[in-house]
């Protein structure tokens, strides 16, 4: 077997997957063989402050939103010569998040890869070693979805409350414009 050539090679915004199933956790060549998921995207979102988190939840509830959870979430930001690097740590979303957006009024796009990582991993450790950390951010958010819109109510530490709306086209077939569309739809 070529082990050179054992790589998927998926178009952007879709799946990539390196699974070796036979070989999973076993040493070879010096290495251990990993299971990893990366996702890109592209969304459009708007964020803002808000004293109305009840009206926002019973809109949510009239419009027959997912309510996917409560997740308590700690994101630590990076200094990175490009874009924005996070790890986010929840009971529901653990990602390492790397996205490029302009510092611009909203709604704003974020060109986004997801790193798909397991709770309570050295990941943090790693990059607290390697990177400088520019902020932690504790939060509790509530998580709903409509269709491909993704709705948050956030409680942040020291911060408040905010809002926050994101059109997501996961698979490169949602144009900027309808993504845009859908944010100023629920505005």
């Amino acid at each position: 077997m070529n082990w050179n050539k054992i790589e998927f090679r998926i178009q952007k915004s879709e799946y990539r997957r390196k699974i070796y199933n036979d070989y999973k956790n076993t040493l070879f060549r010096g290495c251990f063989i990993f299971y990893e998921l990366i996702m890109s995207h592209i969304n459009i979102e708007i964020k803002a402050r808000t004293n109305d988190q009840d009206e926002i939840r019973k809109l949510l509830k009239s419009l027959n939103a997912d309510f996917k959870g409560v997740d308590l979430q700690i994101d630590t930001y990076f200094n990175v010569n490009s874009g924005r690097l996070k790890l986010r740590e929840g009971k529901i979303e653990n990602y390492l998040i790397h996205y490029n957006r302009k510092n611009v009024e909203e709604p704003k796009q974020s060109d986004v890869i997801l790193f798909k990582t397991e709770p309570d991993s050295s990941l943090k450790e790693i990059l607290q070693n390697a990177l400088v950390v520019l902020v932690v951010v504790d939060k509790k958010r509530e998580i709903y979805f409509i269709d491909n819109v993704k709705f948050h109510i956030d409680e942040v530490t020291e911060l408040g409350t905010f809002i926050e709306i994101e059109a997501i086209d996961i698979d490169g077939k949602i144009a900027k414009e309808k993504l845009l569309e859908q944010c100023n739809f629920y505005r």
